[in-house]
């Protein structure tokens, strides 16, 4: 397939690597992007040579979240049903189509991994970091909690309620500390430790570790996370008729850039930070479809 917004390659045997090529932008999530990485890995699923996926970012981060300049209710990469929280909808059911993969999937995240990039890498088997990697949900400062509300069961109820409640980010690795991440690596080292870590992996024969990552979501499941995480997309609708965030989308509508350094300019980061950088048109998720 001709893609436009991935690069796919093999740089060893039996690994399939999907590198997310908007570096200019910090690769926003668009649809078209989205509906490219998905029918990427699901092809690397259906390949007997392929074994291990890994997911990367190009350029300066792995991702700063949904395209804000594109419109997520147009040209879904699948279907979902229509009406209110149709988008928090699709993107657990996004999340969840890459959790059930019969092939384990590796997040190699550097620099910015902020809301929908998050969710990308929480969708994964394995994550590994940069330690300097910069990870938050700045989004709940100005319009909702996630669309898919992984926080709580990833990294605990103290640390989830920290992030929800002032939108900082953690580095790389603090993300490793408190289990977002499996491990936190020198920048430098990051693509090395990965590659040897999916190769490992990749010993194992496909059809015994479809088991075994299953044997592992079978427990998560039978603690309720499909359940909890569906429950949290209406959350996520609900917070979007809020006064506050009606008051930061008009801002939105006025000016983009304008609106989110507003938004993190009493905090002192992200975009508004010296040494920070802008995350540009990625930074979060898109406004919600009506």
């Amino acid at each position: 397939m001709d893609y436009q917004k991935i690069i796919v390659d093999e740089p060893r045997p039996r690994l399939r690597r999907i590198t997310l090529n908007r570096p200019d932008k910090r690769n926003p999530l668009s649809n078209e992007l989205r509906s490219e990485l998905f029918s990427a890995l699901e092809a690397a699923d259906q390949d007997e040579t392929v074994r291990v996926m890994i997911v990367r970012g190009a350029g300066s981060c792995f991702s700063a979240g949904y395209d804000l300049k594109s419109n997520v209710a147009k040209e879904q990469p699948f279907y979902t049903a229509g009406g209110l929280g149709n988008w928090p909808r699709h993107v657990v059911e996004g999340f969840f189509r890459i959790w059930d993969l019969a092939k384990p999937v590796i997040a190699q995240v550097h620099g910015y991994c902020l809301a929908g990039g998050t969710e990308l890498a929480t969708a994964c088997d394995l994550v590994y970091v940069a330690e300097d990697a910069k990870i938050g949900y700045p989004v709940v400062r100005a319009i909702s909690p996630p669309d898919n509300q992984f926080y709580p069961w990833i990294v605990g109820l103290r640390r989830a309620m920290e992030l929800m409640l002032t939108g900082d980010h953690m580095s790389g690795a603090e993300a490793a500390a408190c289990g977002f991440a499996n491990r936190a690596f020198p920048a430098a080292e990051l693509e090395q430790q990965v590659l040897d870590i999916a190769a490992r992996v990749a010993m194992t024969p496909s059809d015994l570790q479809q088991i075994n990552k299953r044997a592992v979501h079978r427990q998560m499941d039978a603690m309720g996370i499909r359940a909890g995480i569906r429950a949290g997309t209406e959350m996520q609708q609900l917070a979007t008729f809020t006064r506050s965030t009606q008051a930061h989308l008009a801002d939105m509508r006025e000016g983009l850039t304008q609106a989110l350094s507003k938004r993190d300019a009493a905090y002192g980061d992200y975009r508004t930070t010296s040494k920070g950088g802008n995350p540009s048109a990625g930074e979060h998720k898109a406004e919600p479809p009506a």
